[in-house]
């Protein structure tokens, strides 16, 4: 059951493999397991993407493809799951990110402003250290999470066969 309701929102291997960003990986994308859904791929890919999300560099999607097909996860949930930063979680993902850092490295919190590139010398390094922590915490959160979806899904499926055999 899990599979059907995934297989609802995903896109179909034609359409990534034809993408103008993914055509880079060539044969690649023909491995059947870069589009299986089962719990490793799926969980992993859920990692994946949220992990490669909190990265504050350019090109999540190229990154999230990389690592979903060195992992053998599911490539079109990594892919997509990188867009959870957009325009509108941008702002509010990377300023924790920001405090999350400046907190582990006990620095005080500096009223950003944005209107040079010497801005960037100063938060760097919360930022990122900050975007480590925040994107590995959120990849384990999902990963279980996805886990324990599987489970009861299949737990479920296994009560309901066994009512339908008596």
């Amino acid at each position: 059951m899990a599979k059907q309701f995934i297989k609802r929102f995903l896109p179909h291997p034609h359409q990534l493999q034809n993408h103008k960003v993914l055509k880079l990986f060539g044969t690649l994308l023909t491995n059947p397991n870069l589009w299986h859904l089962n719990r490793y791929s799926v969980a992993t890919a859920v990692s994946i993407g949220l992990f490669v999300a909190y990265i504050p560099f350019v090109g999540h999607m190229l990154i999230a493809a990389l690592f979903a097909i060195w992992l053998r996860a599911n490539l079109a949930i990594a892919v997509l799951l990188v867009w959870i930063v957009n325009p509108f979680t941008m702002v509010p993902m990377f300023g924790f990110a920001y405090f999350v850092g400046a907190k582990i490295l006990g620095m005080s919190m500096t009223d950003v402003h944005f209107h040079s590139w010497g801005i960037c010398k100063e938060i760097w390094e919360p930022l990122l250290l900050g975007s480590i922590v925040c994107g590995g915490v959120l990849a384990i959160i999902g990963n279980f999470s996805v886990r324990i979806f599987w489970r009861i899904q299949i737990a479920k499926a296994w009560k309901l066969r066994q009512l339908q055999r008596r």
